[in-house]
């Protein structure tokens, strides 16, 4: 069996917030996908998604990749191979999509490269309810260093 996966790079500010409420990000993606024809539902996707830059993501892949993965190129289409591994890659304005046999594959082939180009990614499975962030949030704090929040004494 084959599992496709739908990729979304998240504005910061709505991954900043919505972090630790994966939950609602991936049951907002899942309606949007669902009921494309809402207005209202369109005009949010819109706001809080980026637009994938094809170009810089195809120079970006062709740059990472190591001799012992092979690829294959063809529009906005891409197929990364190992040994008998591949994924199929397909990069399209405001998500991408991708397939594979194992999500472990994913994570040894795609995942690494795609942490390098953006690290606030939010994946979703699309024949499946898996869901989460390709990185861990790096939060800032807005506390200084010498600022305790809480003491023994």
């Amino acid at each position: 069996m084959v599992y496709e996966y739908s990729v979304f790079w998240i504005r910061e500010e709505i991954a900043n917030h919505y972090y630790r409420k994966s939950d609602i990000l991936f049951r907002f993606l899942r309606d949007y996908q669902n009921s494309k024809n809402r207005e209202d539902l369109e005009s949010q996707y819109f706001y809080i998604t980026n637009t994938f830059p094809s170009d810089k993501l195809i120079s970006h892949i062709e740059d990472y990749y190591t001799h012992d993965i092979r690829i294959e190129i063809k529009g906005t289409s891409i197929k990364i191979y190992r040994n008998l591994r591949c994924i199929s890659l397909h990069i399209e304005r405001k998500h991408l999509k991708f397939r594979c046999k194992t999500l472990q594959d994913a994570e040894e082939l795609l995942f690494p490269m795609l942490r390098c180009f953006q690290p606030l990614l939010f994946i979703t499975g699309n024949n499946l309810s898996n869901f989460g962030w390709i990185s861990p949030m790096i939060l800032t704090s807005n506390y200084q260093s010498e600022q305790v929040l809480y003491s023994y004494l």
